[in-house]
């Protein structure tokens, strides 16, 4: 745990403080608006930093700030900036990416014919940690620049089709063509109809973070198309486990479904477990994106493409289709779980019914059993009362021979009934004595 770190306003408090309080104070203003004062050049770089190399883009952070003997930034803080002579530089971090912007309060005849990102040293620029998602340069003309006539938009554009705003309820033109260029980053074109410093950095801002957003959403979209088959033909294969429940004859047929099921469930969960966080990302972006084009407060007009009507006809589907990927995966892993729970327990009533047939083929047996045992102890009491009447005979005999005049033949003859219903007194109380020592003792 982290050791709590109390200010001097802390102190003199007569009560306990929490120890992120100034953490929380100071949340709604980590990332303020620039102040911009037009014409002005800038370049935007956003870049996903795995966790991994956190610590490393810090030092690679801390590099640049040396170069132009800045001021360190914190380490734990979400935002940075400072003024490095030709340009301002601002830097935010975000959960999976870090936003580096440079302003160059300048401008040429000629947008675009160069950048902000000119006067940063290019082997910091190549030795940048992470992989670049967004790159672009925004062009801001001041409102005595007159606008561009189409001739000269098709030169700073390469003659791409270009989407056309009036921004700050009219106060700012926009032209975007929302392409990479021959350069590779793509371009926005400002210009400056009767905003403040203020307000042209807050558009600034917005415009920025509206195109680094509309990015970082669109990265769900290239997974969701990959997936979009997978998940039809996986879709298909159920459909057909399904069908063929009722066709099932025997244990090892229903086995191999439930193993079948069993594999399709753990690729889906795999799948739900590689997209999840990048969809969930897609929904938090889209929504900023939207947000951020409310804010812009633009104007329809005549006969031009709005960056509104652009981001509702091409975003927008994008961000359906990852939805309807996300909510397909979802629908197929609960499907799968109720056919592994009707399969289930088709298993468990076969498994009841082989139960029964063994109990009753079992019963049957034991009285099998009890009626031979039954026999046998029949059998056995005749053969103990045959051995001892004839040990009485034995001994009728040897009490004859001495002398003593006795009716051998009658003696024998009722002996025999009395020798048997000994003989069966004694099994039974033997046979009970073992019954009752059986049930006394615990079951394990």
């Amino acid at each position: 745990m982290n050791a709590e770190v109390k200010t001097e306003a802390d102190s003199i408090l007569p009560f306990n403080v929490h120890p992120k309080r100034d953490e929380l104070y100071h949340e709604l203003h980590a990332r303020p608006f620039p102040v911009v004062q037009t014409p002005a050049r800038v370049s935007r770089l956003a870049v996903l930093i795995p966790e991994g190399q956190r610590e490393q883009e810090f030092a690679h952070l801390q590099n640049l700030c040396q170069r132009y003997g800045a001021n360190m930034p914190a380490e734990n803080s979400n935002f940075y900036q400072a003024d490095f002579g030709g340009f301002q530089f601002r830097c935010g971090r975000h959960m999976e990416f870090v936003t580096y912007t440079f302003i160059r309060p300048e401008s040429g005849d000629r947008p675009f014919a160069s950048t902000a990102l000119e006067l940063v040293p290019q082997d910091w620029l190549q030795k940048i940690p992470g992989q670049v998602v967004a790159a672009f340069h925004v062009e801001m003309l001041d409102r005595t620049q007159p606008e561009l006539n189409r001739e000269q938009l098709k030169t700073c554009f390469e003659g791409q089709r270009l989407v056309y705003g009036h921004l700050m309820d009219g106060d700012a033109a926009v032209w975007s063509a929302f392409r990479l260029h021959g350069d590779g980053f793509g371009r926005f074109l400002v210009h400056n109809n009767g905003l403040n410093n203020n307000q042209a950095g807050r558009l600034l801002q917005r415009l920025l973070e509206l195109e680094t957003y509309r990015l970082m959403a669109l990265l769900a979209l290239p997974e969701a198309r990959s997936l979009s088959p997978e998940i039809q033909q996986t879709d298909k294969k159920l459909a057909g486990i399904i069908a063929s429940v009722t066709e099932i004859e025997d244990h090892e047929g229903e086995r191999e479904m439930l193993t079948k099921l069993s594999h399709m469930a753990a690729q889906v969960e795999r799948w739900r477990t590689d997209t999840n966080s990048r969809f969930s990302a897609m929904r938090a972006y889209y929504a900023l994106v939207m947000k951020r084009m409310d804010e812009l407060n633009e104007q329809q007009v005549e006969n031009y493409f709005t960056i509104g009507s652009f981001l509702e006809r091409r975003l927008t589907p994008a961000y359906h289709t990852c939805e309807s990927v996300s909510e397909r995966l979802e629908d197929l892993a609960r499907r799968i779980e109720r056919a592994g729970d009707l399969l289930q327990t088709r298993v468990d009533l076969t498994i009841e019914a082989q139960n029964q047939s063994l109990l009753a083929s079992m019963d049957r047996r034991g009285r099998l059993q009890m009626r031979l045992q039954e026999t046998v102890e029949g059998l056995s009491i005749a053969a103990i009362s045959y051995y001892l009447v004839s040990l009485v005979k034995i001994i009728l005999n040897a009490i004859y021979s001495a002398g003593y005049p006795v009716d051998k033949e009658l003696i024998t003859g009722l002996s025999v009934p009395v020798v048997v219903a000994i003989v069966w007194w004694i099994t039974h109380r033997v046979k009970k004595v073992i019954m009752n020592a059986s049930k006394s003792e615990p079951d394990i």
